[in-house]
C-alpha cells in the first residue's frame, strides 16, 4: 500500500528586497614604509664609508632635486592611511560607533533572462538596541528616546520611515558609550512596506551582532593619613597607579574606537565630595607647564593628590566609619586621536585618628 505525501501549505519564504550592512566606524592608521638599500657596491668603487641611500622607489616621499619635498630623509610613517582590516578591539571608556545601511537591492536576472520586476519599497525604518552584561533589558539607540523638546527633523525621519528607490540606501549612525567589560550585543531591526502591482505587505527582519568589551586602563589606588594641617584640618594622601593593560587584554595593535595599544594620557583629576579640597602634586596632566605621558602596553604611571577638609576637624568620627573623597576621572587619546574617558567608583578611606601637628608636612 502506497503512502501519500502531504506537502505543507506554508508559503516559501521569499528573500527580502532590503538588505542590511553594519560597519564599525573607527579611525584609520598610518601605513609604515620600509626603505630598501641598494645592492652593495664593489670595494673598488666605494669611496665613502657612509651607508648608501635607500632606493627612491621604496620611499613614500619624493626626494628628487627637481621636486619640492617635505621630508627628504627616510621616515617611518608614510602619508597613506589604512582602514582597519577587522572589527578591532572595544575598550571600556571609549565610544562604540557604527553605521547601519539599509539597501534596496535590485534582483539580478535569472540565467540571462529579462530583468525581474522591481518592487516598490516604502516606509523603511531602522531600529537599534544594545544589550550590556549588567542590563536585563535592551537599551534603545535608534530611534533615540523621546525628549521633552519638540522633535527634530531627524527624529521625525526615524519615526515615520523613508521611501527607497531601486539601488538607494538609508544610512544611520549610532553611538554607545562602553562602561563595562563583557559581551555586548547590538540588535538591529529593519521594517519596510513592500508593494507590487497587485498587492502589498509589511516585512521585518532582525540581526544580532556580538562583540566583547575589554578593559584598557587598570587603576589601583591607595590612601594614607597625612596628619592635621593648618587650622586642624584633616589631610590624606591619595595615590593612584594607572596601567595600560592592552597587552594583558589581548590587544593586537588595532585602533578600536579610541583605544589602541598606545595611550596618550591627556588629563586626570578628582571629582570631590562636598567639604573637601585637593591639591595636584603631579608633573603631568592638564594645565600650564604640565607634561604629557604616553603609556605603551604594560607601562604605568603614578599620580598623587593631597586631599584636605575645608573645615577644622571637631574630633568626631564619621558615622559609617569611612571617609569618602570622590571619584578619579581619567581622559586619554588613542594612537590616532580618538578620545577615551574613565571614572572610578567612589574612593575613600577608613577613619583613622590623624597624627598631631608634629607629623609629616605636605
Amino acid at each position: 500500500m502506497s503512502h501519500q505525501r502531504h506537502f505543507s501549505d506554508a508559503a516559501v519564504k521569499e528573500p527580502h528586497s532590503v538588505s542590511l550592512k553594519v560597519l564599525r566606524l573607527t579611525r584609520p592608521s598610518l601605513v609604515s614604509q620600509y626603505p630598501l638599500s641598494p645592492p652593495l657596491s664593489s670595494p673598488t668603487t666605494t669611496t665613502s664609508s657612509l651607508p648608501p641611500s635607500p632606493l627612491p622607489a621604496s620611499l613614500s616621499y619624493s626626494s628628487t632635486p627637481s621636486s619640492q619635498t617635505t621630508n627628504p630623509h627616510p621616515f617611518l610613517l608614510s602619508p597613506i592611511l589604512a582602514l582597519p582590516p577587522s572589527f578591532g578591539s572595544a575598550h571600556v571608556g571609549t565610544t562604540f560607533s557604527c553605521t547601519l545601511c539599509a539597501n534596496h537591492d535590485i534582483p539580478p536576472p535569472i540565467d540571462g533572462g529579462p530583468p525581474l520586476s522591481v518592487k516598490t519599497i516604502r516606509d523603511v525604518k531602522i531600529e537599534a538596541e544594545m544589550k550590556t552584561p549588567s542590563s536585563p533589558t535592551l537599551i534603545p539607540l535608534l530611534p533615540p528616546p523621546p525628549s521633552s523638546s519638540s522633535a527634530t527633523n531627524q527624529e521625525q525621519t526615524n519615526t515615520t520611515g523613508v521611501d527607497l528607490t531601486p539601488g538607494s540606501t538609508l544610512q544611520k549612525i549610532v553611538k554607545f558609550d562602553l562602561r563595562e567589560e563583557g559581551a555586548h550585543t547590538l540588535a538591529v531591526q529593519v521594517s519596510y512596506y513592500e508593494a507590487t502591482e497587485t498587492s502589498g505587505r509589511t516585512r521585518t527582519f532582525k540581526k544580532l551582532y556580538q562583540f566583547v568589551c575589554k578593559g584598557l586602563l587598570v587603576v589601583r589606588t591607595k590612601t594614607s593619613a597625612l596628619g592635621l594641617g593648618k587650622g586642624g584640618r584633616r589631610r590624606w594622601v591619595l595615590e593612584a597607579q594607572v596601567e595600560n593593560a592592552a597587552a594583558a587584554a589581548g590587544g593586537q595593535g588595532e585602533e578600536g574606537g579610541g583605544g589602541g595599544e598606545v595611550v596618550y594620557m591627556e588629563e586626570i583629576g578628582l571629582e570631590l565630595e562636598r567639604g573637601l579640597t585637593a591639591r595636584d602634586v603631579n608633573f603631568w596632566g592638564r594645565g600650564k607647564n604640565k607634561e604629557k605621558v604616553v603609556l605603551r602596553p604594560g607601562e604605568g604611571e603614578e599620580v598623587v593628590f593631597i586631599v584636605e577638609e575645608e573645615e577644622p576637624w571637631d574630633g568626631r568620627e564619621e558615622g559609617e566609619g569611612r571617609k569618602v573623597f570622590g571619584t578619579l576621572q581619567i581622559g586619554w587619546r588613542g594612537e590616532m586621536g580618538a578620545r577615551g574617558f574613565l571614572a572610578t567608583g567612589r574612593l575613600g578611606t577608613r577613619f583613622l585618628r590623624p597624627r598631631e601637628q608634629g607629623g609629616v608636612k605636605a
